[in-house]
Parts: structure tokens; sequence; C-alpha cells
């Protein structure tokens, strides 16, 4: 009884630090390009400000989880948070004093991605040690639904409203969230940690994280399918508010509103989720998934509609969510807690990997061939996809 109270307390304090860090990292997402924007009309360097701090992810992806599965990972993410929070504390004060350039803001921002790079990789890995195998796919659907409405919904228009009252202020809010976070953790008990460490180096740590992705055939499926799948994405993502205003018409605010159907998606996907896995079959909802992916392109490079795009993106985003809440249990469930960090980044550096090709793509089939080129482009793909990937999911 005493035992389930704890693991009761400790998951209340890990989702209720998630919530709050959601609406930090919202809120300066929102406000990070308005920061920039105010400083420069060069779409190119306000653009950099995001890829600044997607970079650690591809650069630092597998040190980091080499590092989350050698040190003890709450404390991890504690001093990880700590660390965001006083650099985002310096930057409000730079900015406050006039003081905020743009390489400034840069290397912030760059600092950002590397904490996260380390404190979302540790916080996977920590989850399976505070909940139940029977009661993870209800936690992660507990932590995406969270994000879905802090981070999306309550953060970006909070982000805007703070920074049209005072420009240092989203940045000292998101400040005072991460040291609050990192409070709330710096509490939990201590929980089992991964087995004792090897007399190996760094390298052969990643290598041996990498290796057991690659040798599971389930989750190398996923990795894989996934990483393909973001390519045509991107692809048609990177010129998504082009294909809104030149294809469906709509002006910027429509663009914005169009954007929530996203997060619509993606809560009412946090909330079927966990009914969902009781009830379906998970190679079922995998491939469902499949479908979903290929009709969405197809939907979108055919319609001039509005109204059919938000309905689509809507499903898309129940897709997201439900697909996303599998993969990251069934990697929880199989993976051993000492190889869990290097594994989950492993994942998600084939999953930025993808993402970032396909940006990079996108923007130029658009060009050559029309805006709706990148959503025909994707349709095709995603059925190949599918078709390689259909008999490998029934191991799910």
């Amino acid at each position: 009884m005493c035992a389930r109270i704890s693991v009761r307390f400790d998951f209340a304090k890990l989702w209720t630090a998630s919530a709050v860090s959601n609406i930090g990292d919202g809120v300066t997402m929102a406000a990070g390009p308005l920061l920039v924007a105010q400083l420069t009309d060069d779409p190119a360097w306000v653009a950099g400000a995001a890829f600044v701090q997607q970079l650690p992810w591809l650069l630092f992806a597998l040190v980091s989880g080499a590092y989350v599965d050698r040190v003890d990972r709450r404390r991890l993410i504690v001093v990880v948070n700590v660390l965001r929070g006083l650099a985002l504390g310096g930057l409000a004060a730079a900015i406050a004093t006039g003081v905020a350039v743009i390489p400034v803001i840069y290397v912030v921002f760059f600092m950002l991605g590397v904490g996260e790079s380390l404190a979302d990789t540790a916080s996977a890995a920590l989850l399976p040690a505070i909940v139940p195998p029977e009661r993870l796919p209800s936690a992660n659907a507990k932590l995406m639904a969270t994000f879905t409405v802090n981070n999306q919904f309550i953060a970006k228009p909070l982000g805007a409203w703070l920074f049209a009252s005072a420009a240092a202020l989203p940045f000292a809010f998101d400040a005072a969230t991460f040291l609050l976070a990192a409070g709330l953790l710096a509490t939990l008990r201590q929980v089992p940690g991964r087995p004792e460490p090897k007399n190996t180096n760094l390298r052969a740590d990643i290598a041996e994280g990498v290796n057991w992705l690659m040798n599971h055939r389930l989750l190398r499926t996923l990795a894989l399918t996934m990483s393909a799948a973001n390519v045509v994405f991107c692809g048609g993502f990177a010129v998504f508010v082009l294909y809104v205003k030149q294809r469906l018409g709509l002006d910027d605010l429509g663009y914005g509103l169009l954007l929530t159907t996203f997060a619509v998606g993606g809560l009412v996907g946090t909330l079927v989720t966990p009914r969902l896995a009781r009830l379906v079959p998970a190679k079922v909802l995998l491939r469902g998934g499949l479908v979903v992916e290929t009709l969405t392109h197809l939907a979108l490079a055919a319609t001039q509609l509005w109204q059919v795009a938000a309905a689509v993106l809507v499903l898309f985003g129940v897709h997201t969510m439900v697909w996303g809440t599998i993969v990251v249990t069934i990697r929880q469930r199989d993976v051993p807690s000492g190889l869990l960090g290097r594994v989950t980044s492993a994942y998600s550096l084939v999953d930025f990997g993808g993402a970032a090709v396909g940006s990079l793509l996108g923007g130029a089939f658009a060009r050559m061939l029309g805006i709706t080129a990148p959503y025909w482009i994707a349709a095709v793909v995603m059925v190949l996809i599918s078709a390689v990937a259909w008999r490998p999911l029934r191991e799910a």
C-alpha cells in the first residue's frame, strides 16, 4: 500500500514538473521569434533562432543518451533545469538592460537545446523507474495530454501577450518555471538507477545503444519508418504557411487558427489512447497510423477547402498522439534500464535526421513543381513506406 502511494506521489511530482516546464517552453517558443524579429527583419536570422535550438539534437543526442545511462537521471534533470533557468534569467536581464543582441540570443537558445537533449532523454528513461509497466501507457498519455494543453493551447498566446507587455517578461517567466520544476523533481524519492557502470569509454557506450536499437527488429522498424515519414512530412509542412495562403486562401489569422487543429487532435488522441491501447492490438493501431499519414498527405494535395484540411489535421493530430504513446511505451517496456537513455537518444537522432532532410527538400520541390508537389510526393512515398513496414509491425 505504501509503495503504491509513493508511486502515485512520485508520478504526480513528475507530471506537475512536466506541466510547469511545458508552459515555460511554449512561452519561449512563442516569444523567441518575436524577440529576434524585433532586432532584425532578415528571415534567415529569424529562422536561425529555431535552428540553433534544434542543432544540439543532431550534434549531441547520442552523447546525451550515453551520459543519461551513466549518471543519476533524477539529479541530471534537476541540474539541467537549474542551468536552463539561469541561462534564461541571464537572457531576460540582457533584454531588460538593452544589451541583448542576436549572437547572445543564439548562444542561449543553443544552450537550451543542449539541456533539452539531456533532460528529455533522462525524463523518458526515468519514467519506467517510477511507474509500473502496466501503467506506462496511461502515464505517457497523461504527459502527452499535458504537453498538448499547456504547450500548444495555453503557452503560445501567453508568450505573445507577455512579450507585448515587456520583452524580457516571457524569458523571466520561463526561467522561473525551470527552477520550479527542478525543485519538484528534487523531492522525488531515490529511484532505481542503471546497473553498475562497466569499464567502457563513451564511444563504446554509444555504440552499444545504437547496436541494441538496430538489432531490435520492431524498434528498428519504428525508428526507420518514422525517419522516412518525417522526411516527407517535414517536406510538406516546411511550406505549410505558403500552402495555407496560396492553396486554401486563408490569411495570417486563418493560418494560426488552422495550426490549432493539430493541438485539438492531439488532445483527443491523448484522451482516447489509454482505452485504445487496452482494446486494440498495437500492430493494428500502428498500421492504421500509416494509413492516416498517407491519407493526410493525399487529402491536403487534393483539396482547396480549408474545412477539409482542418478535419484532416485533427485526425492527424489524434494519430500522432496514439502512435507516439505506443512507441514510447514499447521502448520503455523492451529496452533494459541501463540502455534506455542511449537507445532513446539514438531513436531521437534518427527522427530528427529525417525531419532536417525533409525541411531542406520541401522548399525545393515546392519551388520547382508547385505548392502541392510536396504533398503529392509525400502520399506516394507513404504508400511505399507502409508496404515495407506493414509486415514487421506485426511484432508490436
